[in-house]
């Protein structure tokens, strides 16, 4: 309700700018949707299109978190009888509105304060600079709904460090026969202790280093490239091969269908884990390390 409320918000504020041309427009929150939501080709080139094709793969990764343990663990918690073809069919479903309606919270009141230039902020430097800009301009009403913003953006962080934090206890379950307070506190203690290092690569352990991808980053970053550009990849690939060409799609097929459920989509799910998803995800590699230039 609060993310419907701040994209209702969004979409009705407006800003006078001065153009190029020393006239005084408007730009409302109804120009930035549709600057969200209407593809623009004007300059569309392969290169920029698999740039864009590759940044969706990623997010892939976070989004539903491919290749991940978190899948592994929670899977292993589902009852015995549960439909996964329809859960899969829910998880699309409510991944894609939720996607949408971040985008609808979000662009419409950037473009509206800071343009289309505004919008080419990225990751971080999106959230906690362009995002409070446009709060603070929003006067006392931008006050709460930064509030508000910030307060979903902890509980998002919180619910998916206890998925990880699931997966990685397990791990240690199984392998280390702990107990689950044991496992749970001991992964509790490494993370707190990462974390701090992280928060200190902002300030007493500050250096800029040149990633494989050309891009610049601190610790946190070096972090999430070697886990998501590097590790996340290579274990989707080699999940493709595992299922595609040893353990057989049928395995996975069987298993969703084992209580009488229709899979429609059996016949791409075999292709697509054989033969399409292994050479993209390849691709994205790849790219990732630097050897591919686009």
């Amino acid at each position: 309700m609060l993310v419907i409320g701040i994209v209702v918000f969004s979409l009705t504020i407006s800003h006078d700018v001065v153009n190029e041309a020393g006239e005084t427009v408007t730009r409302t929150g109804v120009d930035g949707l549709l600057v969200y939501l209407i593809p623009d080709f004007k300059n569309v080139t392969l290169g920029s299109f698999v740039i864009t094709v590759l940044d969706a793969m990623g997010q892939l990764f976070y989004s539903i978190s491919v290749a991940m343990g978190i899948m592994v663990a929670y899977g292993s918690y589902v009852r015995d009888d549960a439909n996964l073809v329809k859960s899969i069919s829910q998880i699309e479903i409510f991944d894609t509105a939720v996607a949408i309606l971040a985008g609808a919270m979000i662009i419409p009141a950037v473009y509206v304060f800071q343009g289309a230039e505004g919008m080419r902020a990225a990751g971080p430097s999106l959230m906690f600079v362009s995002l409070p800009s446009v709060f603070l301009q929003m006067g006392f009403a931008g006050n709460i709904i930064g509030a508000l913003f910030f307060i979903m953006v902890l509980f998002a962080a919180v619910t998916s460090s206890v998925s990880i934090l699931e997966a990685v206890t397990s791990s240690f379950m199984d392998g280390f026969k702990m107990r689950r307070k044991t496992a749970a506190l001991t992964e509790s203690v490494i993370a707190l202790v990462l974390g701090v290092i992280v928060c200190l690569g902002y300030n007493k352990l500050y250096f800029e280093l040149t990633l494989p991808n050309g891009s610049t980053g601190q610790i946190l970053d070096v972090m999430d490239y070697v886990s998501n550009q590097i590790l996340m990849p290579v274990l989707a690939v080699g999940t493709c091969i595992l299922i595609g060409w040893f353990a057989k799609p049928k395995y996975v097929v069987d298993e969703l269908t084992k209580n009488g459920e229709h899979f429609g989509r059996k016949t791409l799910y075999t292709v697509m884990v054989k033969y399409v998803a292994p050479v993209l995800l390849a691709v994205l590699f790849i790219q990732a390390i630097g050897v591919l230039k686009l």
